[in-house]
């Protein structure tokens, strides 16, 4: 698909032609997909989706087996993301609701972009923000020089608008009508601007909608519209297969741009797969804290640094990420906001292992809903033990049972123990959070 020549003209105005001299310091693109399926790719054993370019990207690169979203809903783990730390900090458990007020990535919170930027990167996000709509919580003021995609959670793929009937497609700070698919779009954005990055080291964050519903393949304007209604082979993977040729299309340009071999490339998805997916071997899914709703997959890919055609089952996290950009940027984080994540380099390279150390989770109640009961888990080596407000407990070995079909609580429960306190000194330790804009704000919704 062509892009809409009025994008393309806002591209060319706002990205500078002249840059400055290069960097030591590689470039990096991380690329999010929504809501994808741990087992929805061919590189982790998908076979009813074709995905050749994500398989290739896999083959040039590493592939990680035990790599967890900080949440197992979206904008919590984008705020981790963009934060490198544990978004319980900042009180954002839950999405940021439609068009809500004071809920997302506060304005006085410093970003990834915003560091990078301080460290000489050029910064774009194409895609999905979903981490606040009012002015000051937008991308453009956490860092980013360059925005085009949609405030909130999800849209229309064709017409741009979300579940309120408002517009939500935008050019920086102004929105923008024009015409295509979503996913074709936030590509042909990401390409323009890659094309302009000769010299200067930069940060693209690609962070596509698919394959969150509404279910609509690339071929479905036309469909009878629904938000959530569609079927695995009829839409998903249809939606599935375009983000794979639109990945393959953002690779193309950096290979074709002589930038290969100093851009690291990042593939992961905000959580784990809903309905449609297959999150096949894992059990569950989005919105719960088994492994179907939390382990995704991911690939990474920088020639010469990571060898190719790896991979690793070591646990990881969304925060890593964050700390692993930084550290190969040469940038640190605020003093009064450490970093919760390590640089991954040691492991992605081959030259290194990481400590055992713990990985946690919770996921509170659905504010929005209060049907959702509330789980708190954590992984360290091996074990995962997982518990619920209710009293139910559980401990897996998920070297043997990655599918959590043995509760193994009763043959080793001192082993659940210890790490049922460590659960808890974790919570100690990021609670209370910071702010508390989003109770407040939820305080008055139901005042009104």
């Amino acid at each position: 698909m062509k892009a809409p020549q009025l994008l393309f003209v806002f591209v060319a105005i706002c990205v500078p032609l002249e840059v400055a001299n290069a960097s030591d310091h590689p470039n990096v693109i991380m690329i999010l997909a929504d809501d994808l399926g741990y087992g929805d790719l061919g590189c982790f054993g998908c076979r009813d989706i074709k995905t050749p370019n994500l398989d290739r990207l896999a083959s040039q690169g590493v592939r990680l087996t035990s790599n967890y979203s900080n949440s197992s809903v979206c904008s919590p783990t984008r705020l981790a993301l963009l934060t490198g730390r544990y978004f319980q900090r900042l009180g954002l458990e839950w999405a940021v609701w439609y068009q809500a007020p004071n809920e997302g990535l506060p304005p006085q919170e410093s970003s990834l972009a915003s560091i990078l930027k301080q460290a000489g990167y050029t910064t774009a996000l194409a895609g999905k923000w979903h981490l606040g709509y009012e002015k000051g919580w937008r991308p453009n003021q956490h860092g980013f020089d360059y925005f085009f995609g949609c405030l909130g959670g999800n849209v229309n793929y064709f017409k741009h608008y979300d579940k309120t009937n408002t517009h939500d497609l935008f050019l920086d700070e102004k929105p923008l009508h024009t015409k295509g698919y979503v996913t074709d779009l936030t590509a042909d954005y990401a390409i323009k601007f890659l094309e302009q990055m000769k010299e200067k080291p930069f940060f693209l964050y690609v962070a596509f909608n698919a394959p969150h519903f509404p279910f609509q393949g690339p071929e479905d304007e036309d469909r009878e519209f629904s938000w959530h209604e569609g079927t695995r082979q009829g839409q998903y993977v249809l939606m599935v297969e375009s983000l794979d040729r639109a990945v393959g299309r953002i690779v193309a340009a950096i290979d074709s741009n002589a930038l290969r071999d100093e851009t690291l490339i990042v593939f992961t998805s905000d959580n784990g797969g809903e309905k449609l997916a297959r999150n096949h071997p894992l059990r569950g899914k989005k919105g719960t804290l088994w492994e179907g709703g939390i382990r995704v997959p991911a690939i990474a890919r920088w020639p010469g640094k990571i060898p190719a055609g790896t991979a690793t089952d070591a646990p990881v996290q969304t925060i890593d990420w964050s700390a692993t950009v930084l550290a190969l940027a040469g940038a640190k984080a605020p003093s009064n906001r450490p970093l919760d994540g390590v640089n991954l380099m040691p492991l992605l390279s081959g030259k290194g292992e990481l400590a055992n150390r713990p990985l946690f989770f919770r996921r509170a109640l659905d504010p929005h809903r209060g049907n959702v009961k509330q789980q708190r888990a954590v992984r360290l080596g091996r074990w995962k033990y997982l518990d619920t407000p209710a009293g139910e407990q559980y401990l897996f070995d998920l070297d043997k049972d990655i599918s959590e079909q043995t509760n193994l609580i009763e043959q080793d429960p001192r082993r659940a123990a210890k790490m049922a306190s460590l659960l808890d000194q974790w919570e100690a330790d990021v609670d209370p959070p910071l702010y508390d804009q989003r109770q407040q704000a939820r305080k008055n919704r139901k005042n009104r």
